[in-house]
C-alpha cells in the first residue's frame, strides 16, 4: 500500500520551504483539464522513461496525484519500484483538493503561463494590437518582428515578415538583429506568454530600441481576420555574434536577480550530494547542445525553459544550474527563473571547455530490449499486407505523417487496439524517440495478439527516410481521442475561433486565479 496524504498536509508541505515535487500520473490532455498549480505532468505511459529527468534525486519528497481513479496508486508504485523512497498519494486526488477549498487549474504549463501575465502587470510591458501592427508593416515602418517560438512552430504558422529568435536567444543576438537603436522591435508568439517574456527580456536588459510585445500572438492576428504566413524559414544568423555588450546586460540581471555563479569543482560537489536535488540544464539551441555538451547536462533551450517550466523542473526548492558557451542565455534564463521563485539557481562558469559529448538528449534509465524487425522485411509484409504497425508518437504528430494504416496508440492503454491487431502477421512498434518507448510497449503488445511483435527498424522516420510512405489525418485521431496531449486551439478540427478565445481569456485570467490561490512566489 502507498503512503496518502491528506490536502491540508499538502498545502503545508507546499509552503515549508523543502523540497518537494508533485507529479500528476495522468496524460496531459487529462492533466489539463484540472490539476494543482505547482503539479508536473509525469503520465504513466512514459513515467519509465521521464522519471528519473523530472526526479533525479530518489530520496525527495514525492507526492502523485491524479483525479482519483487509481492512476496515482499505480504510478507511486511504480516509483518505489524504481527506488524513490519517499513517495506519498494525494488522498483523493484532484477532487478532494478542490473540495477542501482548493484552486484547480485547467491548461498546460500554468506556473510560466502565470508568470507571463504577471510580468506584463508588474513591469507594465508594452503591446500592440494585430491592427496596429498590420499598419505598421503596410506603413513601411523600419522594424523587425522576431518570433520567439521554436522554429517547428515558427514554421507551421507566423507573422508575415518575421523572422524566428527563440525567447532564449533574443537578448544574445538582438545587437545584429536590430543594429540601429531607431528600429522597433516586435516580439511575437503564438499567444502571449512568450510575447511578453522575449519583449520584456530586451526591455529589462536595457537594449535601447523600443520594444513591444505583439497582443495575443499569430492567434491575435488571425482573429483580427489577418492571415498567418506558413512554411516559412527565415531565422537569426548562424554562428556566435559579438556579444560583448549583451553579456553586460545580462551580468546586470544576473546579479539584480541574485543568481549564483559556480565553477565546476562546486558542481561536481553538488552532483555528489545525495541530500538534495540538482537539475543541470544547457540552455543552448537543440543543435549547438548535439554539436558538444556537458555528459549529464539536459537540453532545455532558454525560452522553451521558462515558459513550460513543468516540463524541466518537477522538485520545487531543488538546486538548478544552467549552462551555456559564452553567459549570456545561461543568465538571461536564470532570472527569469529566479523571479518565478526559484530560489537556488546557478550558472556555471567555463563550461565550454567540458562540451565533450555530442548528439541528442536522451533520457536516462534502461529501456529493455525488443525484436527489431528489419525495415525491408516491414516493407515487404506491408505490401503483402502483412503488417500493421502501432504507433506511439504524440497524437498531433501521428495526425501529420505515419505509416499508411498504422494506428496510433497510448502505451498502457493498449488494450483499446486489441480488436484491430492481426492474429497473424507481423506487427511492429514504433515511436519517434529512437524506439525506446516502443521498446518498452513491445510485450504490452504482444499480450494482445498470437502475431509477431517487434519494434520497427529505426521506426517511422526510417520508413521515411527509404522513401516509402506516409500518410496524413488530421482527423485521425479524432480530437476527442488525443488524451496525450493538451490540444492547442489550431490542432482542433472543430471550434478554432472559439478556441482562441477561450484560451486567450484563460491565459488574461490567470493572474486572478493565481492571487486565489496563493501558491505562487512570483517576484
Amino acid at each position: 500500500m502507498v503512503r496518502e496524504i491528506a490536502p491540508d498536509a499538502l498545502k503545508a508541505m507546499i509552503h515549508d520551504g523543502a523540497e518537494l515535487a508533485i507529479v500528476d500520473a495522468r496524460e496531459e490532455g487529462e492533466f489539463g483539464t484540472g490539476h494543482l498549480f505547482w503539479a508536473a505532468p509525469l503520465p504513466r505511459s512514459r513515467l519509465p522513461l521521464f522519471a528519473r529527468a523530472l526526479l533525479p534525486n530518489a530520496a525527495a519528497r514525492i507526492v502523485v496525484t491524479d483525479d482519483g481513479r487509481g492512476l496515482a496508486e499505480q504510478a507511486a508504485a511504480e516509483l518505489e519500484t524504481m527506488g524513490y523512497g519517499n513517495v506519498a498519494v494525494l488522498a483523493g486526488g484532484t477532487p478532494a483538493w478542490r473540495d477542501a477549498g482548493y484552486v484547480l487549474f485547467t491548461g498546460v504549463n500554468v506556473p510560466s503561463k502565470a508568470f507571463g501575465e504577471w510580468v506584463e502587470h508588474h513591469y507594465g510591458t508594452p503591446s500592440v494590437d494585430a491592427a496596429e501592427l498590420k499598419a505598421l508593416i503596410d506603413a513601411g515602418t523600419d522594424m523587425v518582428v522576431l518570433d520567439s517560438r521554436p522554429l517547428d512552430e515558427f514554421r507551421r504558422m507566423s507573422i508575415p515578415t518575421g523572422i524566428n529568435v527563440p525567447g532564449g536567444e533574443l537578448a544574445y543576438r538582438i545587437g545584429a538583429l536590430a543594429p540601429n537603436p531607431e528600429t522597433l522591435v516586435v516580439v511575437n508568439c503564438a499567444g502571449r506568454t512568450r510575447s511578453i517574456l522575449g519583449a520584456e527580456s530586451l526591455r529589462s536588459a536595457g537594449v535601447p530600441n523600443r520594444v513591444v510585445a505583439l497582443r495575443n500572438g499569430t492567434m491575435g492576428w488571425e482573429l483580427a481576420g489577418f492571415t498567418c504566413a506558413r512554411g516559412e524559414s527565415a531565422r537569426y544568423p548562424e554562428g556566435t555574434p559579438d556579444a560583448e555588450t549583451a553579456f553586460a546586460r545580462a551580468e546586470a540581471l544576473r546579479v539584480k536577480h541574485h543568481v549564483g555563479l559556480i565553477d565546476r569543482a562546486t558542481l561536481d560537489a553538488w552532483r555528489r550530494d545525495p541530500a538534495r536535488t540538482l537539475y543541470v540544464f544547457d540552455v543552448r539551441d537543440p543543435a549547438e547542445y548535439a554539436a558538444g555538451h556537458l555528459a549529464f547536462a539536459r537540453s532545455a533551450p532558454g525560452g522553451q525553459l521558462v515558459q513550460a517550466t513543468d516540463g524541466w523542473i518537477a522538485v520545487r526548492n531543488a538546486r538548478i544550474v544552467l549552462v551555456d558557451d559564452h553567459g549570456v542565455r545561461a543568465r538571461m534564463a536564470a532570472q527569469w527563473l529566479a523571479q518565478m521563485g526559484h530560489r537556488d539557481i546557478h550558472v556555471l562558469e567555463g563550461a565550454a571547455e567540458d562540451f565533450t559529448a555530442t548528439g541528442p538528449w536522451v533520457p536516462p534509465g534502461e529501456v529493455p530490449e525488443a525484436e527489431t524487425i528489419p525495415l525491408r522485411e516491414a516493407h515487404a509484409a506491408w505490401q503483402a499486407g502483412q503488417l500493421r504497425v502501432v504507433d506511439l508518437a504524440r497524437s498531433v504528430d501521428f495526425r501529420e505523417g505515419h505509416i499508411p494504416g498504422a494506428l496510433w496508440g497510448v502505451r498502457t492503454r493498449l488494450a483499446a487496439l486489441a480488436d484491430r491487431l492481426p492474429e497473424t502477421g507481423i506487427v511492429a512498434v514504433t515511436s519517434p524517440d529512437a524506439n525506446r518507448l516502443a521498446r518498452l510497449a513491445v510485450e504490452e503488445v504482444a499480450d494482445l495478439t498470437p502475431a509477431r511483435v517487434g519494434v520497427l527498424e529505426r521506426g517511422t522516420a526510417g520508413w521515411a527516410a527509404g522513401g516509402l510512405p506516409l500518410e496524413a489525418d488530421r482527423t485521425d485521431p479524432p480530437d476527442a481521442a488525443c488524451l496525450d496531449v493538451y490540444l492547442r486551439p489550431y490542432d482542433r478540427n472543430s471550434g478554432v475561433e472559439e478556441a482562441m478565445q477561450a484560451y486567450l481569456s484563460w491565459e488574461i485570467e490567470l493572474v486572478r486565479e493565481i492571487e486565489r490561490d496563493g501558491d505562487a512566489a512570483f517576484g
